[in-house]
Parts: C-alpha cells; structure tokens; sequence
C-alpha cells in the first residue's frame, strides 16, 4: 500500500512540475512509455499528447493537430470532418462549453473549451500539442445587438485570447470575419476585399477589430493568421440567429406550413453560399502556402440573391409557397451590408473556386430535408421532390 502511494505521488509530481524530471528516491527507473492525459470523448481510445504513440508526421503541414473553439455551432461540426479526412480522426479536437451529442462525441476527439479562459486555452495547447487553432466562437449579428456587451467579451475579448495564445504557441489562426464587416460607406455592389469598412453593428466592429488585430500580430510577431470573410451560409442546421438566416427559414417552413414570414424586404439582395463550398474553401485556405497569399483576409462567396428570388427557385418544389413579408430592425442591417461579394483575389490567390449556384443549392437543401420532414411528419402535401 505505501509502495502504490509513493508511486501515486511521483506521478502527480512528474506531471506539474517544470523544468528537469527529480531523480526518483527509489533509484533509476526504466523509461516510461508516452503518457496519454485527460481521456478525450469520442469512440475508441484516448488521444494521447505525444503524437509518436499515434503515428503522427513531424511535419505539421502535412498532419497538423487542430483544435477547433465553438465547434457546435453551424460550421464546426464539418469543418471537423473534413479536417479529419485530411489529416486523422485524432487530429482534429473539437471543442464547445456546451454538451456535445452522442453524434460528435462518437465522431471524434471532443472537449470543453470556454475561449474567455486563456489559462485553460493555454494548457489544452500545450498538453494536446496544438499547431493549428480555429476559432468559431462568437455571438453572430442579431444576437449581438440584443446583448452588446456580451457580444463585446465573447466576439472580442475571446478574439484576444485566441490571438495571444497562438502566437505564444506559435501556431496557425484562423479566424473567420463576415459580411458585416462591412457598413453603408462601404461599396455593396460588389464590394472588394480591401475598402472602407465602418460597421455599425457590435458584430461587425468585433469582426472588423478582429481582422485588423490578426494583421498586426502578422506583422508585428510573424504570427500565421488567417481570415475568410463568409457571406450568409445555407445549411440544413437550424437558424442560429444571424440576419441572413431569413433564408433558411424559409426552406423549412416551405415543408411544413407553407407560409414564410420574411423579416426583410422583398428587394433585399445579400451574398449567400451553400455550407460545403465554405468548409471546404476554408480547408483549402488553411492549407495554401503562405507565401501564395497577398492577405491576410479574403472575401469569398457563391451567389447572391433577394427573398423573392430564393422564393421563386422554392417554388419549383413547393408551388404554393406564401411570402409574408414584414420587415423588422434586422432590414437596417441588411441595408447596410454588401449586396454582391467580389471574391477575384481568392480566386487568383489560392484558387478558390465555388460549386454551387441559387439551383443547385436549392436543389440539395430540399433533398436533404425533405427526408427528415416527412421521416417526422411534418411536411404538407404537394411538394415535389
């Protein structure tokens, strides 16, 4: 018993202290084989904070070890998968401060991570070996106006930890910005990556300050920072509280009452883009060599379109789709945000290259949802598939 206590106690030593491993007082001991810390959720096995025990590559370009922040919201969970495919199922870390699904858990590696915790940031990264960190979380436009200040400590202060701890990690960032980065002084149609900005919403002035601070810490640390400006995203998710999520309201609803209130004008024309040309694009943008790229942030995009535009393609699948249409604050927004996107310096850059436009992505959202809906009960009759 006293033997096992010793043990118990160089271990918890071994692990906290800094500097030169103690001589142990019972002598030399054989070499221990590489340590796996905190078990991660996820399937079988643990990962383990030295990647010789999992085969992984010294090249961090070719196999990096990603953590990803806010991966439960609309993009982690397929940026993780993609990632995945790349690089190894243990590879890539998701993380969240909210219960992951059995789903996730099953999917891959799986942690909490709250980003306001720098502390707690830090010693993921070191003990998980991080190269590459992708920062997702952030309160997204019309949530943040309802409550400023806590779109001002998560859009922004955690901006400043995950900036802090990459560079002193040196490892690569990415941070994703928006359309409304932009504001009404900006040009809309199109508007080019690099123009006046202005904002005047607390999400897009956290994202605007994002962009600029990721282009100091470049130029002032070497850090590798990187930034996609994404315009709204279509995606089978629920809505999650953005301005341009209008449009995925309205694909559900077309299957299951027929009727859409539309929180914006019918003329209202935003730059949209189908959920898998944004992951992968943000795949590839990860991977381009750094010395292919003019900027640190990009523009990038798909389509564009109004409400009565993305109603009329609807309606070749739900002809008597209804439009009520009720503007609210979320329209002051929308009028202050690009129109079109010019994306040409991605393009050129690391050659960025979309697959889908306003028929193809219609056509894909209503074949996977239409599954779901009537598995559950719950779509109208009439709609043709």
């Amino acid at each position: 018993m006293a033997t096992c206590k010793l043990n118990r106690t160089l271990t918890f030593a071994r692990l906290f202290s800094t500097g030169a491993p103690r001589a142990s007082p019972a002598g030399p001991r054989a070499p221990m084989p590489p340590r796996a810390v905190t078990r991660l959720r996820g399937g079988a096995g643990a990962v383990s904070t030295r990647r010789e025990s999992h085969g992984y590559y010294k090249d961090v370009e070719t196999r990096p070890r990603v953590l990803i922040t806010g991966a439960l919201g609309q993009l982690g969970p397929g940026l993780a998968q993609i990632l995945r495919d790349r690089f190894g199922r243990d590879n890539v870390i998701m993380s969240d401060i909210n219960k992951a699904s059995d789903a996730v858990l099953e999917s891959g590696p799986f942690l909490f991570a709250d980003v306001m915790d720098v502390r707690a940031l830090r010693e993921i990264c070191v003990n998980y070996e991080i190269d590459w960190l992708v920062h997702f979380g952030a309160l997204l436009s019309a949530i943040g106006e309802a409550n400023v200040p806590l779109a001002m400590q998560v859009n922004i202060e955690g901006v400043h930890n995950a900036l802090e701890v990459a560079r002193q990690y040196k490892m690569k960032l990415f941070l994703p910005s928006t359309i409304g980065a932009f504001g009404p002084d900006s040009p809309r149609d199109p508007t080019p990556d690099l123009c006046i900005q202005r904002p005047r919403t607390i999400y897009g002035v956290s994202k605007v300050h994002a962009e600029l601070m990721g282009e100091y810490y470049h130029h002032k640390f070497g850090l590798d920072f990187r930034s996609l400006r994404y315009p709204g995203v279509i995606s089978t998710d629920q809505p999650g509280g953005g301005t341009t999520d209008y449009a995925l309201h309205m694909f559900h609803d077309a299957l299951t009452t027929k009727v859409h209130h539309c929180y914006l004008r019918p003329d209202t024309r935003m730059p949209m883009m189908y959920i898998d040309d944004l992951l992968t694009a943000t795949a590839n943008f990860m991977q381009a060599p750094e010395r292919a790229l003019r900027m640190r942030t990009y523009n990038i995009g798909s389509v564009d379109f109004t409400p009565e535009e993305l109603a009329a393609e609807i309606r070749k699948y739900v002809p008597d789709l209804e439009i009520v249409y009720n503007p609210d604050h979320r329209q002051e927004i929308a009028d202050s945000w690009p129109q079109r996107f010019s994306y040409l310096s991605a393009e050129q850059d690391w050659g960025y290259r979309p697959l889908y436009d306003l028929s193809g992505m219609c056509e894909i959202m209503m074949q996977s949802l239409l599954p779901k809906y009537k598995k559950a009960g719950r779509v109208k009759e009439e709609v043709k598939e």
